[in-house]
């Protein structure tokens, strides 16, 4: 199993890229459901997002990619990311490569859907385990939330 995985709530857990074993145990675990947030070029995948979708739909689980990178978020993707995350069963596993933007990208949703403010999120999210430790990513973390108020 991913090793540096962070459950943020009951509904969404963060982390790695699971090769097909762990796939196997994320279902013997309870999940329903995974989002790959890996583009198709990055480097080192264990499993393509094609071949990763097509094991997670053969062993039951519900799967979307939507390819997003680290310094290149924006608000549109967010707003489909809360949008899947909405209509997949729970719980549902988050990942990208090393789960920096699986994190980032989970916090938003949380936030939003509790009506934290972007500080009070970025706060949660660092008691979690969740750093959004660079820069550019750290301010578009809470702008995104503070804009969702």
């Amino acid at each position: 199993m991913p090793q540096d995985r962070i459950k943020l709530n009951e509904q969404i857990t963060v982390g790695s890229q699971p090769d097909e074993a762990q796939l196997k145990h994320l279902v013997a675990e309870g999940f329903k459901s995974i989002i790959n947030l890996r583009t198709d070029d990055e480097k080192d995948q264990v499993l393509s997002p094609v071949d990763e979708g097509d094991k997670a739909q053969h062993l039951g689980l519900m799967y979307e990619h939507l390819p997003v990178t680290a310094d290149g978020i924006k608000p549109a993707q967010v707003d489909r990311f809360r949008e899947v995350v909405a209509n997949m069963l729970p719980p549902v596993y988050v990942h990208c490569a090393r789960g920096k933007r699986a994190a980032a990208m989970a916090i938003m949703q949380i936030a939003v859907a509790e009506g934290l403010s972007g500080d009070q999120a970025l706060e949660k999210a660092q008691q979690m385990g969740c750093d959004c430790d660079s820069g550019e990513l750290k301010e578009f973390v809470k702008s995104y939330i503070d804009s969702q108020r």
